[in-house]
């Protein structure tokens, strides 16, 4: 019996698993290698379980690897099989580190949030509540329920990493994680500090011509954009500079912070004030946490507050 894979997705978008797809030629050699027992996107058992046995059913495996990160109470039931049968539990993706994008919620009370959400939608005949999962309290990252043996964060991760990863684990060796920012690896010029002080959103471009190469442009965050590659791991490297850098515009911080249980919110503030940019004037301080908003990074405003009374 070969190296036994499980794959299983959580509040996933599939990016993650698009980007598995991405390595191409590589993905096809590296399954020459391993049994897939278990992945809802391609192998159709749909938790088929012996009698007697508990639901839900995921065969045992040598490697785990869940993408998404946890909403409710199907997603947690699985989590924990998930780690009950895999010797090796990999987290693929932000939405498993940090919550991602889905964990933007967190910022309202659950109850409030998904009223706002459905409230008043016809939706013709809905489903009984027994036959929805139960939402958590919050959206929670993987490690906030369950023991991770490996996280690897991106949204999605690059399949060169993905490749590394997968390809080290099934050989057995665990694959160094990358330590630096975003900031590490970007060739834009770097002068002083930032010759405006209000810090501005992105919504016109910096002024780059098309044809000049990205080490020609000047810091993203001198020129008072609001670029979170200092707080922001790095890994999305593409042609000699960050995808997000290299196609002219700031880091949306989509592969978390730098260090796994990092503010991103609070280190970018002291950023901020380094380069000498006023951080009173964000217009959004909390989406900062755009993609990390778990480990109860993000929580409700007080109601009187959001209403703006004292």
């Amino acid at each position: 019996m070969g190296f036994r894979v499980a794959v299983q997705w959580l509040h996933s978008c599939a990016g993650c698993e698009m980007a598995m797809l991405d390595m191409g030629p590589r993905l096809l050699t590296l399954l020459e290698e391993i049994e897939l027992v278990h992945m809802p996107l391609l192998v159709d058992h749909k938790y088929h379980a012996p009698e007697g046995a508990e639901q839900p059913h995921i065969p045992a495996a040598d490697l785990g690897i869940v993408t998404g990160g946890v909403a409710n109470s199907e997603q947690l039931a699985l989590l924990r099989v998930m780690r009950r049968q895999c010797r090796f539990l990999l987290g693929v993706g932000t939405c498993a580190s940090h919550g991602g994008i889905p964990a933007m919620i967190n910022a309202w009370p659950m109850a409030e949030a998904l009223a706002a959400t459905y409230q008043g939608i016809d939706s013709g005949s809905p489903p009984a509540p027994d036959q929805v999962p139960q939402p958590l309290d919050r959206v929670r990252a993987l490690d906030e329920e369950v023991e991770i043996d490996l996280l690897l964060p991106g949204c999605p991760p690059g399949p060169g990493q993905l490749e590394q990863v997968l390809t080290g684990l099934v050989a057995g060796k665990r694959p160094a994680t990358a330590a630096r920012s975003v900031c590490d690896t970007c060739p834009t010029r770097r002068l002083s500090m930032a010759d405006r002080k209000q810090v501005r959103r992105f919504v016109d471009n910096e002024g780059l011509a098309v044809d000049q190469p990205v080490a020609a442009m000047r810091c993203l965050l001198e020129q008072g954009l609001l670029c979170m590659g200092p707080v922001t791991a790095g890994g999305c490297d593409h042609d000699g500079a960050p995808a997000c850098i290299g196609a002219r515009v700031p880091c949306r911080g989509c592969f978390g912070p730098v260090e796994p249980r990092g503010n991103q919110m609070l280190a970018m503030m002291n950023i901020l004030a380094s380069h000498g940019l006023d951080f009173r004037s964000v217009v959004d301080r909390r989406a900062m946490l755009r993609f990390a908003g778990a480990h109860g990074l993000l929580r409700p405003i007080m109601a009187a507050k959001r209403k703006g009374q004292p």
